[in-house]
């Protein structure tokens, strides 16, 4: 059994350790021994979240290490464009077609590189590259918040684990009241693989 290393790159408040603890959970239900951590930036909404996840028969280190990604999931386009080095080169990369202006850009010190500058970074290593319209798909199905979901959900259209399993963890880790929401962003995440 092949380890599989997922590193899941946004911003504070996008839903990313919501997304890794499901991502997690589903590994675990799989038969995988499952490691994760997260990294937090210095402000928990607005500041940068890493969450490393790892599947594998026996897995020590919950940290992916550089030139091992098999799957990046950047929740933001620039948090996705700070994680070549980790892919490894047939990394498949699904990023949310979303930006979130860092500080420096909104005082003016830098600017945001265009859309196709991160996608040549990002293709440079990887095998595929993939956006996805997760928050645009999140916000019209009520909130934007769940993004994330919507991601996971484009996600595991790569991975083992049937729709109701990975529908199981939803329902055990989301909030009854936001539950249909999340279970519909899955579904079109996964729909949208098929766009």
């Amino acid at each position: 059994m092949k380890n599989i290393d997922f590193l899941l790159a946004g911003v504070g408040g996008q839903g990313t350790i919501l997304a890794s603890n499901i991502l997690g959970q589903v590994g675990l239900k799989l038969g995988y021994d499952v490691k994760k951590a997260e990294v937090h930036g210095m402000a928990m909404r607005g500041g940068m979240v890493d969450n490393h996840v790892r599947w594998g028969e026996k897995v020590y280190s919950p940290l992916v290490f550089k030139g091992k990604v098999d799957y990046l999931v950047g929740f933001e386009m620039l948090e996705a464009a700070r994680w070549p080095a980790y892919m490894s080169s047939n990394a498949i990369v699904i990023v949310n077609n979303y930006r979130i202006n860092p500080p420096s850009v909104n005082m003016g010190k830098a600017s945001y590189p265009p859309k196709d500058e991160i996608a040549s970074l990002l293709t440079a290593k990887g095998e595929r590259l993939i956006w996805v319209d997760a928050t645009d798909i999140a916000y019209n199905l009520g909130n934007a918040a769940a993004a994330g979901v919507v991601l996971l959900g484009s996600l595991s259209t790569f991975l083992d684990g049937s729709e109701e399993e990975w529908m199981e963890e939803i329902a055990d880790l989301v909030p009854p009241k936001f539950l249909e929401l999340n279970k519909q962003a899955f579904v079109e995440g996964r729909r949208a693989m098929n766009a």
